[in-house]
């Protein structure tokens, strides 16, 4: 899955939480476009990971809603990482936690998560 629709499936996932989904709350959130967010969410539907009807409200699947927490789980381990272990700020940590997010490799995950397990002992 690309960078860009783990964003949008994350950004359903958290939007899922405040109750209904729709397009235009996706778009506003993300500073996209809404058909930006129509291709992706497409791109989803097909791969099984939500559903949506035209002009209603955006659902994850149980397949989507585990991905999605796995994006979410990473997002948050590396903000708190950010902010804890290195000490930048709230900001700094969330901006760079939603790049990092994307392209640390499963190992290197596995490695700071042990990092920070060793240091709480």
């Amino acid at each position: 899955m690309t960078q860009s629709l783990e964003d949008y499936l994350e950004m359903v996932s958290f939007l899922s939480d405040d109750g209904e989904v729709r397009v235009t709350d996706i778009a506003s959130r993300l500073e996209v476009s809404k058909p930006s967010v129509l291709t992706a969410l497409k791109t989803l539907e097909e791969q099984g990971l939500i559903k949506h009807e035209r002009y209603r409200t955006v659902r994850l699947t149980s397949e989507g809603a585990a991905q999605a927490a796995e994006i979410r789980d990473r997002h948050s381990f590396l903000t708190d990482f950010l902010q804890d272990v290195v000490g930048v700020s709230a900001e700094t940590a969330e901006k760079d936690a939603c790049k990092m997010e994307h392209l640390l490799s499963e190992e290197t995950l596995k490695k700071m998560k042990a990092l920070v397990k060793a240091k709480k002992k």
